[in-house]
């Protein structure tokens, strides 16, 4: 049998559907948590569908110390049809499910 060469940590794994799950908090557009989050499943040998969870949106002091506001769903959503209308980067999953909380 073989030696996996690297691991990853993901937050859930169901083994006998090949489905896992990635749950971020605030940071997942701004710090890109959807991009490693992307390539880490796709890593992933026996990984059939991909779930990340992430906030409807997310609140951080701006430049001037004011708050803005970043809308994580909305722009994880648009990132996820961009990768699929485009047909160029080809993630090996059945299927992605995205989840706004």
């Amino acid at each position: 049998m073989g030696v996996f060469a690297h691991k990853y940590d993901i937050d859930a794994f169901r083994e006998d559907d090949g489905i896992m799950l990635e749950v971020e908090a605030g940071r997942a557009i701004k710090g890109n948590a959807i991009y490693r989050d992307l390539i880490h499943m796709s890593l992933m040998v026996d990984a059939k569908y991909a779930v990340i969870a992430m906030p409807l949106s997310y609140k951080h002091k701006g430049s001037k110390s004011a708050l803005v506001e970043v809308a994580s769903y909305e722009t994880g959503k648009r990132l996820l049809e961009a990768i699929f209308a485009s047909q160029r980067l080809t993630l090996p999953f059945d299927g992605i499910l995205l989840i706004g909380y």
